[in-house]
């Protein structure tokens, strides 16, 4: 039997061995259901698809609250989006540790209020409490809903050999913009005040909400975006394994094409994270798209502000995940593993020691 990661989400081989044969009762106005590397399920309801995830609600108080705030509530709806609807509906759970406070509560709520108004997301329902044994980051639960036309969704089941493959923002971008918030000082100290100011600035491109949305305004299936998919857990190598998987289809990318934030390379190797690219990206949207539509998808990206690029194409399964970089090919394989983990651990003790 497969064992259990130490950290992180599961295997593949854990969801296909212990999940996906025991999904309750089955239903015919399920469309997408669970899958490995699908952000979203997707249902039938009269004449609309619904889309809908269900995601932890973290929050990270060192990040300051409105910042915590403002990224749990992008981490929930980045998932829905990747559908290609437009998220609708929020139901919230809030288990919170017994010192929080009113004042911080309200600080929470007021952004996340904030956030659902501008994106047109309307609350309907949740729970709230303090209890003890509950703690941050991990105080409860969420699920937003989107919603749109039967025509209107994407999945990688929609798919083709030959689509190109676009990805936004670049690597590492979920590890770079927490190791920058997190600590300014040591950013300061190595690279000046500029850059730690400006790495900060990362922080706020964890959202791949505007990414999705931007890029489903050019068209869908045969006319544009095929699928999309968020780079979370080990990062852009993992989510485009993913997307691949789910399509049931290989990969070729070629990783000098890939678009890189300015500071991410600095502050990886500062924190030792070796390789960006298998590092939590959340923010980075990987996105499938008919080869016709490619260049007005990166446009319109581009025009919102959001750097983007073509990296690659897929392919016919039987060629394989394939990863074209200086010095040759190589397999492209699953991280499994992410290296931010790690990383981020050995520098909150470092930084407790110099305290």
């Amino acid at each position: 039997m497969t064992e259990l990661p130490e950290i992180g989400k599961i295997s593949p081989e854990i969801f296909t061995e212990m999940i996906f044969p025991r999904l309750g009762a089955k239903s015919d106005s399920v469309i997408v259901g669970p899958q490995h590397g699908v952000d979203v399920g997707i249902v039938e309801i009269g004449d609309k698809a619904v889309a809908m995830t269900t995601d932890p609600v973290f929050i990270v108080p060192e990040y300051g609250w409105e910042r915590a705030a403002w990224f749990a509530l992008h981490i929930l709806v980045s998932d829905a989006v990747t559908s290609g609807l437009r998220p609708k509906y929020l139901s919230i759970d809030l288990n919170l540790p017994m010192d929080t406070t009113k004042e911080q509560l309200d600080l929470m709520w007021g952004v996340m209020h904030r956030e659902c108004e501008r994106l047109g997301i309307s609350i309907v329902c949740g729970h709230t409490a303090r209890y003890d044994n509950c703690h941050y980051p991990m105080v409860g639960g969420a699920t937003v809903l989107a919603v749109g036309g039967k025509d209107e969704y994407v999945t990688p089941r929609f798919a083709r050999a030959g689509d190109k493959i676009i990805i936004t923002k670049g690597p590492a971008i979920e590890a770079s913009g927490i190791f920058a918030a997190m600590f300014p000082q040591i950013l300061e100290r190595k690279f000046g005040a500029d850059f730690s100011k400006k790495a900060q600035g990362i922080f706020y491109k964890m959202s791949a909400v505007e990414d999705a949305l931007t890029a489903v305004s050019v068209g869908v299936r045969d006319n544009g975006v095929s699928a999309m998919h968020d780079a979370t857990e080990c990062g852009i190598w993992g989510g485009l394994y993913e997307l691949a998987q789910a399509a049931n289809l290989g990969v070729r990318v070629k990783k000098e094409s890939i678009v890189i934030e300015d500071g991410v390379p600095e502050i990886c190797r500062q924190f030792g994270i070796n390789d960006p690219y298998a590092a939590i990206s959340e923010g980075t949207l990987i996105i499938s798209c008919r080869e016709h539509r490619a260049q007005a998808v990166v446009d319109v990206l581009s025009q919102k502000g959001i750097r983007s690029s073509i990296v690659g194409e897929l392919i016919d399964p039987k060629e394989g995940m394939i990863l074209l970089e200086k010095g040759g090919k190589r397999k492209l394989e699953h991280p499994i593993v992410d290296p931010f983990w790690k990383a981020f651990y050995d520098a909150l003790n470092t930084s407790s020691k110099i305290r």
